[in-house]
């Protein structure tokens, strides 16, 4: 009985020790696996992990084995006993992984939020508006632009020139041409002057003609004509249209059947400054003009004449020929007139039908010379045909004329201010034989 008792004690010692062998070996396999798990660690960590690892053990009491009795198998019959050392067991807490630790980065500023699209917009929005706005500005308040008609000894417009052919110079001052525009680019709005008094007589119906063959000529779809009646006053009988419904408005004008005065200064005034205000500012403006230009009836004439009786009342000393006094007052006109057509950055072309009766004319005389002079400033031309039927060639030429003509275009270095006149003057040193004719200046627009 104490033999059977005391086999059964030792093998269940048996089993605790065996069983404890057991849990030890299953620890060590989970902790090996959870090593093979961790990310590798670098020499700075390992050393880390070594020293956390020695201080637990040296803050940890040693395992003190406890003893136990046991019979044993070499001498189970024995009732004596001999001491068994069994280790014992502790339960420790599986060791958590460290994390890899890299060097500790030096703090960083939170960056700000990340502007929205419509916000990163928005300045290059403000900063494109104002570059266009400048660009506004400086082509509005420094861009000249003046057309320039080049032609040789016949008469013919010299073409292929291009901006080194030209020398330009403002107030004197040398002036880079940064471009030649393109003429047929364009459009153009004419203003046509019909001399409806009654000093055209009988050649009023060939005038008429053409003049809307002319019409129909030079202007293009993108161009347009105004239709003017030179009488006693100023009349605007067609607006702005299109070469059809002008020249069908120019036919339809009734010829005079009395005796009716000349306003050719009022006229012309009006019709430049309608083109100022109706012509768009990149449209070239030429006006036209079929009168013999003597002028008995606008304001400042009759200004003039008014003016010289008060003189006479006032016992003032006047020249004695009537003539020599209305030049005074022409000349005068004659320079309004001239101010009007180039402040509307207007080409003045004129086709006298008077021809060679000119010659024993002094009034007649007079007023070519005031047509001439409005043609020069401008950059225009004055015809005296000899015969009618050079008309139609005449208006060819113009027509050709405006067609050819270089649209020289510079930014103006000058200073002046607003109103001012300020000269021009261009050159072809190249082509020394060619007649160069352009405006003689222009009013400064700030």
């Amino acid at each position: 009985m104490s033999t059977t008792y005391a086999q059964l004690r030792a093998l269940l010692l048996l089993a605790i020790f065996l069983g404890g062998s057991l849990a030890v070996l299953v620890f060590e396999t989970n902790a090996s696996a959870q090593e093979i798990t961790r990310p590798p660690l670098s020499p700075a960590q390992r050393k880390r992990r070594q020293q956390q690892q020695q201080k637990k053990q040296t803050r940890s009491p040693q395992t003190t084995p406890a003893t136990v009795t046991a019979p044993t198998r070499n001498n189970a019959a024995s009732s004596s006993s001999q001491p068994i050392r069994v280790p014992q067991i502790t339960q420790q807490p599986k060791p958590t992984p460290t994390p890899a630790r890299a060097s500790t980065p030096a703090p960083q500023q939170t960056p700000p939020p990340a502007p929205s699209p419509s916000s990163q917009a928005e300045p290059a929005q403000k900063a494109d508006n104002i570059e266009e706005d400048d660009e506004v500005i400086r082509v509005t308040s420094n861009l000249v632009v003046v057309p320039v008609s080049v032609t040789n000894e016949r008469g013919e417009p010299v073409q292929g020139l291009k901006a080194t052919d030209f020398r330009l110079e403002e107030e004197g001052r040398a002036q880079e041409v940064a471009q030649v525009g393109d003429a047929d680019q364009v459009p153009l709005d004419i203003a046509i002057l019909f001399d409806a008094s009654s000093s055209i007589g009988e050649r009023f119906a060939f005038e008429q003609e053409a003049a809307a063959r002319f019409l129909k000529q030079v202007l293009k779809p993108i161009d347009r004509a105004a239709v003017f009646v030179i009488e006693g006053k100023p009349r605007l009988e067609q607006q702005l249209a299109a070469a059809e419904i002008a020249s069908a408005k120019l036919l339809r004008i009734s010829a005079p059947t009395k005796s009716t005065p000349t306003a050719f200064y009022d006229t012309t005034t009006s019709a430049a400054r309608y083109l100022a205000q109706n012509a768009p500012g990149r449209n070239r403006r030429v006006i036209v003009v079929i009168s013999d230009g003597d002028d008995n009836f606008s304001e400042r004439v009759k200004e003039g004449e008014v003016e010289d009786a008060r003189a006479l009342n006032r016992g003032e000393k006047l020249p004695t020929n009537a003539l020599a006094r209305q030049g005074v007052t022409h000349r005068k006109a004659l320079l309004e007139v001239q101010r009007e057509v180039q402040r509307a950055d207007a080409v003045f072309y004129s086709i006298n039908p008077s021809g060679g009766g000119l010659k024993f004319n002094a009034r007649g005389t007079r007023a070519q010379a005031g047509m001439q002079q409005l043609a020069d400033t401008t950059g225009g031309t004055s015809f005296t045909p000899e015969q009618l039927t050079e008309l139609d060639e005449i208006f060819r030429r113009i027509a050709a004329e405006l067609r050819a003509q270089y649209l020289l275009q510079y930014y103006s270095n000058s200073d002046a201010p607003n109103g001012k006149f300020l000269s021009i003057k261009v050159r072809t040193p190249a082509r020394a034989e060619a007649r160069v004719r352009a405006r003689s200046g222009y009013y400064a627009k700030k």
